[in-house]
């Protein structure tokens, strides 16, 4: 599942970022209005765009008001794989109190990816297998134009008790289309152990990190530990990645008018930090194919010092059942970058109901309750997920638990939202091709970032 607030003026929007049409939907054959994605976790690739209004130039949707939700009884809540293994909990607590308006869990791919790809398919077929859908943020925006999900009554939510920025997620054109179910941000998973035997702090620079590396390498102990991973597989994963080295390097991916500024010596420098990572044996080889899990599991099993990695993966690292060998060694910190603390993207999950769906005002309902304020407390305590309601960020007894909540609350403030645009499945196509492409060796950073810039603007350019 980014925003580093809300220096955009009053839309959420940046100007000239628009609604364009994806010309794959047009040799589709699929329906205007448009069609493109927007996936998970978590980038900085529009480095202040998110979803809340447009430009001038933009058409509003032609759904101007809330939905009409009727309709009581069985619903399904289509989300993608649990990983912390805390929903089908939750949905027991509802089903039992509504045995007429049982709620069952559909289950997609772990795969952020896959998971747009399926929620599209039900979508083009006017499907009411999915009821509810648990959105990566970033989708809002393209869901919300193609119509294929309801404009949500917005009063009917506690909105204002939860973080502005994790609100807009769930906006186009300044209505409502999704409710925050949780957020996220990356955030620097450190062995506590390793680094105080090495007599080093968290780095707050790259190369403060590899520095801490090789003292690390000296002990005993570090013997066969690698330094740092994150998300680099080929799949939305790398387009975060890459989106936080480039803001981490004080550049954006896409500028305030909605033009690509990929080629410049900002985001030459981000990319460069990773493709020299794998090059000079900072980042393991097999974390070229790493996604969240993977990168989890070589973390808890003692195989890295550093991991960028979403809040969730406190509770499973920090597990006493022995399925983890770094539980109570290891430390959380802000992501680092050139020249000081680095950037994080916004990501998370949004609720949102099926325009094709049946059972509305159950969808109505569920949303209220999954999504309330005693759920994120219960989500935060079980998996660490990180909630969207403000007021958890200081609770003192949430706090003495997760010592990291106000790491975690700087980096959601700090963080920069993916682009709400309707084309980015174009977009974040041409990032992780010519990323992938520089990872790996096959180009130059300069060759893939001129690459990345022609396909990217041509992306955006698309109507």
């Amino acid at each position: 599942m980014s925003s580093s607030q809300m220096s955009r003026g009053e839309c959420g929007t940046e100007p000239g970022l628009r609604a364009h049409a994806d010309p794959r939907a047009r040799r589709r054959g699929v329906p205007a209005p448009a069609r493109t994605w927007a996936v998970a976790a978590s980038a900085a690739l529009l480095a202040t765009a998110l979803a809340g209004c447009g430009s001038d130039s933009e058409q509003e949707p032609s759904a101007g008001s809330p939905a009409e939700f009727k309709g009581r009884g069985p619903i399904t809540l289509a989300t993608g794989k649990d990983t912390t293994r805390t929903v089908q909990g939750q949905l027991d607590r509802w089903n039992k109190a509504h045995p007429d308006e049982k709620v069952t869990l559909v289950e997609l791919p772990e795969s952020a990816d896959q998971q747009r790809q399926q929620f599209i398919q039900n979508a083009q077929t006017r499907s009411d297998a999915y009821t509810v859908l648990n959105l990566d943020p970033i989708w809002v925006a393209e869901f919300a134009a193609n119509q294929w999900v309801d404009q949500l009554p917005a009063d009917k939510f506690p909105l204002d008790k939860m973080l502005p920025a994790v609100v807009k997620t769930g906006q186009y054109f300044n209505k409502q289309y999704a409710i925050p179910y949780n957020t996220n941000a990356g955030l620097l998973f450190y062995r506590e152990d390793l680094l105080d035997q090495a007599g080093a702090k968290p780095p707050t620079t790259w190369k403060e990190m590899k520095e801490t590396c090789a003292k690390v390498a000296e002990l005993p102990e570090g013997k066969g530990v690698d330094c740092y991973a994150g998300q680099f597989d080929k799949y939305e994963g790398l387009t975060v990645n890459f989106s936080e080295a480039v803001a981490s390097a004080g550049g954006t991916v896409v500028d305030a008018r909605g033009k690509a500024t990929v080629d410049t010596p900002a985001a030459k420098q981000g990319l460069r930090f990773l493709a020299e990572g794998f090059k000079d044996g900072t980042f393991p080889k097999e974390s070229s194919t790493f996604q969240e899990e993977d990168g989890r599991r070589a973390f808890q099993s003692g195989k890295l010092v550093f991991h960028r990695q979403w809040p969730y993966q406190w509770a499973l690292a920090g597990a006493k059942d022995g399925s983890s060998k770094v539980a109570g060694k290891f430390g959380v910190a802000p992501l680092p970058g050139l020249d000081g603390p680095g950037t994080s993207s916004l990501g998370g999950y949004d609720l949102a109901v099926s325009k094709f769906a049946k059972n509305k005002a159950t969808a109505l309902d569920f949303i209220k309750f999954f999504s309330n304020e005693a759920n994120a407390r219960t989500n935060l305590k079980v998996s660490s997920a990180a909630p969207p309601y403000t007021d958890l960020y200081d609770d003192p007894e949430l706090r003495r638990q997760f010592p990291y909540l106000d790491t975690l609350k700087t980096s959601l403030t700090n963080a920069t939202p993916r682009p709400a645009v309707v084309p980015y499945g174009d977009a974040t196509a041409a990032i992780q091709e010519s990323a992938a492409a520089a990872l790996n060796g096959s180009k130059s950073v300069d060759a893939a970032l001129a690459e990345m810039q022609r396909n990217l603007s041509a992306a955006l350019a698309e109507k």
